[in-house]
């Protein structure tokens, strides 16, 4: 969402570093180029102008910090001013096992509304939520929240499209207190645009549960528009979150940067993908490092635990640094990468490697032919490669779709990166960025 930004924003803060000090001048070719990046990205027009004058309010004459260099104090500044606006923390819904927490989810239709509430029930499920369908006037709406609360293991209510939702949510409030569930998630209806009648329903709704969340989901493709969406829904409702689906498209990020300044409320998650387990809590000052190319080391650690456990991650490091390390160990690693996401989304997680530009492209589809090579091989060429002569790298390159030098430069690799495993294993040290220094700044494979 944040890629055209992040890529501005980073070129910005490059033209200063190497600079004895920070002046008017470069100072302010800088903000310059930070304004147009803001405005570009879709972000309030009076949001940026208190977003540039505050840094500049705050940078010119200021002392650079020992150990910074100006760069790194500008960097320091606009990061703080991206948290401020996005919010200080990670606000979470308060869930807790024993009570009833009332969740109403509102928002226009097409926004990613029922996805997001099959996705937030799943987030919770060992407090046996109930998704209650309240979207009668929507074709198979209804039917959608089943399938949704189906496939996240959760308890689902409905009563067709023939009664009033009011009604509905106030038997579904009913079946939560004698079912013992600790969360009730009322999916409400939607509109293409914002209408009285829509507006009133949801009023009387409230009325009638009084929910301890009003979670307004916005489509953060919408841009400037989900602004005014906010303040509406509200002005009417007093929402007290907001969720963004489709973070993982082309949007500007304008609507993450100008939501919580406008209406003061805070974004609770951002969706991914239209898989139930694509939510993440929003954490405003690892969302600002990321767009800074300062890399998210506790995202990427959140990633990892997600694809393998504990007693897995111990075995993989103990055998890392085996003297036995082999092809079986390291497709075993590369299926757990490929299961974190996107190659060029996980380097850019590491911090200094957003600065290493577009050198990362194309990681994927590298990764993917080093995978389909392993893949192609036997189980005895991936414990003991050295069996592999001429005509059994040749079978291989076939069976991969690659050629028998890409194949020669994977075995190449893979006993460089074991050698360096080995001396890391000796001192002491199996430090990811001192791998990639060994290797003079790249890492030891492709991808």
């Amino acid at each position: 969402m944040f890629g055209n930004l992040s890529d501005r924003l980073q070129s910005t803060i490059s033209k200063l570093r190497g600079t004895d000090k920070l002046t008017d001048d470069n100072i302010k070719e800088a903000l310059r180029e930070v304004k147009l990046a803001l405005l570009e990205a879709d972000v309030n027009l009076l949001i940026v102008k208190e977003f540039v004058n505050s840094i500049k309010k705050e940078v010119l004459g200021a002392e650079v910090e020992k150990g910074l260099d100006p760069g790194k104090q500008f960097i320091k500044l606009v990061h703080e001013k991206l948290v401020e606006i996005m919010g200080t923390n990670p606000e979470d819904i308060n869930v807790k096992k024993g009570g009833l927490h009332k969740v109403m989810m509102v928002g226009l239709q097409g926004s990613g509304k029922t996805t997001t509430t099959g996705k937030i029930a799943k987030k919770f499920q060992d407090v046996n939520p109930l998704l209650v369908a309240c979207d009668v006037y929507r074709p198979a709406a209804v039917d959608q929240l089943l399938t949704v609360a189906k496939r996240a293991g959760v308890t689902s209510f409905e009563k067709g499209t023939d009664h009033d939702p009011v009604t509905i949510a106030k038997e579904g409030l009913e079946k939560a207190k004698a079912g013992n569930h600790s969360l009730l998630m009322i999916d409400t209806a939607g509109r293409l645009q914002i209408d009285e009648k829509l507006m009133e329903e949801l009023a009387r709704m409230k009325e009638a549960i009084r929910p301890d969340d009003i979670l307004l989901v916005i489509d953060s493709m919408t841009g400037q528009e989900a602004v005014r969406v906010a303040k509406t829904f509200d002005d009417t409702l007093g929402i007290t979150g907001v969720v963004l689906t489709k973070v993982d498209g082309d949007a500007r990020g304008g609507a993450a940067l100008s939501i919580r300044k406008t209406i003061g409320k805070p974004i609770k998650y951002i969706g991914i993908g239209e898989k139930l387990d694509g939510l993440e809590l929003f954490d405003p000052e690892r969302m600002a490092s990321r767009i800074l190319g300062m890399g998210d080391v506790i995202g990427l650690i959140e990633k990892a635990s997600m694809a393998m456990d504990e007693k897995t991650a111990k075995r993989m490091q103990r055998r890392m640094g085996s003297g036995d390390y082999n092809l079986v160990d390291f497709l075993q690693q590369l299926e757990m990468m490929k299961k974190m996401g996107p190659m060029e989304d996980l380097l850019k997680m590491i911090p200094g490697m957003a600065e290493m530009g577009g050198q990362f492209d194309g990681a994927s589809k590298e990764m993917g032919k080093t995978l389909a090579i392993i893949q192609s091989m036997t189980t005895e060429e991936r414990y003991n490669p050295s069996v592999l002569n001429a005509s059994r790298r040749r079978r291989i390159a076939k069976g991969s779709g690659t050629t028998v030098q890409q194949i020669n430069q994977l075995l190449r690799q893979f006993e460089q990166m074991k050698q360096m495993m080995k001396q890391f294993k000796k001192m002491g040290l199996m430090n990811p960025s001192k791998l990639m220094s060994g290797m003079g700044g790249k890492l030891p494979f492709k991808f």
